[in-house]
């Protein structure tokens, strides 16, 4: 790869990471691609430049975000194979919740996303959440009936205190970001969900 296309790909890549921020911030319709090119430190130009539209802007920041996601999977998952299922299914959820602290962003594009029952949630549902949320450890010994309220649930646990974190430390002095309060809130919603 020659240097141009290698500064086209970066410059691609910032313009994703900026609006996936965007996104997670302010949603798909206040979102602007002004804003998106100020953060990604480019003309918006560039943007339309790699991206046909703001939806297709939209697609490219989730599947950014959900690769980052599965590469904690790919990299933790065989991890997981030695230990029992109940432990198969705690140490599941303490990399989630790792992972819900190093990107709160992820949560908060997702709240955003489920907000409005259109063209983007049913292209996020079919390619990035029922492949996942098919595959979450310990799910299934969850009734169908439960399933949606168990997986909610966990989400949820597992999410909100690092997507609020100014809101949580405001109220209870407890800063959600230290590496000691992210390991005691994975082993709370660990103990929690799998006794």
């Amino acid at each position: 790869m020659n240097q141009r296309t290698q500064q086209r790909e970066r410059t691609r890549e910032r313009i994703v990471e900026a609006a996936a921020g965007c996104f997670a911030e302010r949603g798909f319709r206040a979102a602007s691609t002004r804003e998106i090119a100020a953060r990604a430190g480019t003309n918006q130009g560039l943007i339309t430049y790699h991206f046909k539209s703001k939806g297709e802007l939209w697609r490219a920041a989730a599947d950014f975000l959900f690769a980052r996601i599965r590469a904690v999977i790919e990299e933790r998952g065989p991890l997981l194979v030695a230990l029992d299922e109940r432990e198969r299914a705690r140490e599941a959820i303490r990399i989630f919740v790792r992972f819900a602290a190093a990107h709160p962003e992820f949560f908060r594009f997702m709240l955003e996303a489920g907000k409005h029952d259109d063209e983007r949630l049913q292209w996020l549902v079919e390619n990035q959440l029922r492949p996942v949320y098919e595959s979450i450890p310990g799910m299934a010994r969850f009734a169908a009936s439960r399933r949606a309220h168990a997986q909610y649930s966990l989400v949820g646990a597992a999410s909100m205190i690092f997507a609020v974190a100014p809101e949580v430390q405001r109220l209870t002095g407890l800063d959600p970001s230290k590496p000691e309060a992210v390991e005691a809130h994975a082993d709370f919603v660990a103990e929690l969900f799998v006794r």
